[in-house]
């Protein structure tokens, strides 16, 4: 009896054992499949991502990838690559991503709406690129995001006014691309230079109204200044000679 009831236990421990495998297995390969998504996606001539092996339960040994101390992913650093392809939307999977920088390779297509997931991220470069189509609306939910640089694309359409709410940014730089509509102003956008927005198809920003003038008060003439202080000591308290010497208060 006593053996039975030991073989039945360390059958339940051997099988606890093996689903905390594969439970750990599958959280920590997630973020590794949606990274190895983004690879099977890219033309990558140069082999910058032949050590991104999705064998392995975590990516925190690939090169370009940088992890913290739970093994989850907080940089991927791929900028002049020189990689080929469009970005896939499992990228939104990354939520411990601070800094997505792809910028200066040939990747085209939309940029993901998932990508307003990263709500971790700190920095999104992503110019000079072949990049299409409108910015998405989600990058507004990106409310730590210091740094927004998309220029050097062919983005088209209006500028989210969602963007105008992260009130951490500090540099963006929309240029060379071919967005049209107005400039937003307001929010975190009133910090920014045309220089943010030039080279599109935008509304140019009216000119800012000069400041109303104020009305000046009228100096009061010598005249009007004698006959109030004569009103004020009384005409009788001055003697002939005083008249005729100091003031006329005729």
């Amino acid at each position: 009896m006593e053996r039975k009831m030991w073989a039945i236990w360390r059958f339940a421990f051997f099988r606890l054992i093996l689903l905390f495998y594969i439970v750990y297995r599958v959280s920590g390969n997630a973020e590794g499949d949606a990274l190895n998504a983004l690879k099977t996606n890219l033309a990558d001539p140069n082999n910058v991502l032949q050590s991104w092996d999705p064998t392995l339960v975590n990516p925190c040994t690939w090169f370009h990838v940088t992890c913290n101390s739970e093994n989850s992913v907080t940089r991927v650093d791929l900028g002049n690559a020189n990689l080929l392809g469009q970005l896939v939307p499992q990228l939104g999977q990354l939520s411990n991503l601070q800094y997505l920088e792809l910028y200066r390779n040939n990747i085209s297509g939309r940029i993901p709406d998932e990508l307003g997931n990263l709500t971790n991220l700190v920095s999104l470069d992503l110019y000079l690129n072949n990049l299409s189509g409108p910015i998405p609306v989600t990058l507004g939910k990106l409310q730590r995001l210091r740094i927004l640089r998309l220029n050097n694309n062919t983005l088209s359409e209006t500028i989210p006014m969602s963007l105008t709410t992260i009130g951490t940014l500090q540099v963006l730089d929309l240029s060379t691309n071919r967005l049209t509509g107005d400039i937003p102003v307001n929010g975190s956008f009133s910090l920014f230079t045309p220089i943010s927005f030039n080279n599109n198809l935008l509304n140019k920003l009216p000119a800012s109204a000069p400041p109303p003038l104020t009305p000046s008060t009228p100096t009061p003439s010598a005249g009007s200044l004698i006959r109030d202080f004569c009103r004020l000591i009384g005409r009788e308290s001055l003697d002939r000679r005083q008249k005729e010497n100091l003031l006329d208060c005729s």
